[in-house]
């Protein structure tokens, strides 16, 4: 049995009571504590973690062609131990997901995840205007220890629709995350105009929006990532 907890917000704290699997982003391992001997071992896993060869390799190719590609290192533990993952000093968060419940995740956001969590990446819709709004990392909980662990540039916010079903816009580069039942995809909603030509845009030109009837809760780092098109004319 494995379960999950942050430590100075900065660190994930993994316990271990017997055996267990997770997969983890590569090279996020900084320290581990073990009674006796060394009881874990870390294999890198080359075609990610679907558990035949032909949906490994399938969700590879899936992943590079869409940017989500994820490095990732599978961690066996064959006893009781404390493990240690962290990444560039970045927070922490950690969801428990209940059989069916699904997170949309960007992979570069991914920490860690249990053998309970079922990968995979989809498309979300049509990417022209973001470079990360065509497809995402989707963990799905199949089992009673469904941890996942989600990077983030600083606290976030969270908002919900689920008691007020208002709507929901954010900007896609700020966006860590959703969570809901099914898949809960955002409409992709573009304010282009002549404007953009010649660079006096308001820079929100698309964003992700969830209407009131799609209950859900959306994860937002206060920074954003470089990312979308910049058309301008010198």
């Amino acid at each position: 049995m494995i379960s999950f907890e942050t430590v100075n917000e900065l660190t994930l704290k993994v316990t271990c009571r017997g055996n267990g699997v997770l997969f983890t982003k590569a090279g996020a391992f900084i320290a581990g504590d073990s009674a006796g001997g060394k009881n874990y071992r870390f294999e890198k896993v080359l075609l990610g973690p679907q558990g035949n060869l032909g949906q490994a390799a399938l969700g590879s190719i899936l992943r590079r062609v869409t940017g989500e590609n994820l490095p990732l290192m599978k961690v066996s533990m064959n006893g009781d131990s404390v493990t240690y993952y962290a990444n560039n000093s970045q927070h922490v968060l950690i969801y428990q997901l209940q059989f069916g419940e699904m997170i949309s995740v960007e992979s570069e956001n991914i920490l860690a995840f249990t053998q309970d969590c079922k990968y995979e990446v989809r498309f979300i819709g049509c990417g022209v205007f973001s470079q990360k709004g065509l497809a995402t990392s989707v963990l799905t909980g199949n089992g009673s220890n469904a941890y996942v662990a989600i990077l983030t540039d600083g606290n976030p916010i969270v908002l919900s629709n689920i008691q007020s079903r208002s709507t929901i816009s954010v900007d896609p580069d700020a966006v860590i995350c959703w969570m809901g039942q099914g898949y809960c995809d955002p409409q992709i909603k573009t304010d282009l105009s002549w404007k953009n030509l010649i660079g006096q845009a308001s820079g929100e030109s698309y964003a992700f929006e969830w209407s009131g009837n799609q209950p859900i809760s959306v994860v937002i780092q206060p920074s954003e990532r470089r990312g979308g098109i910049s058309v301008q004319m010198d």
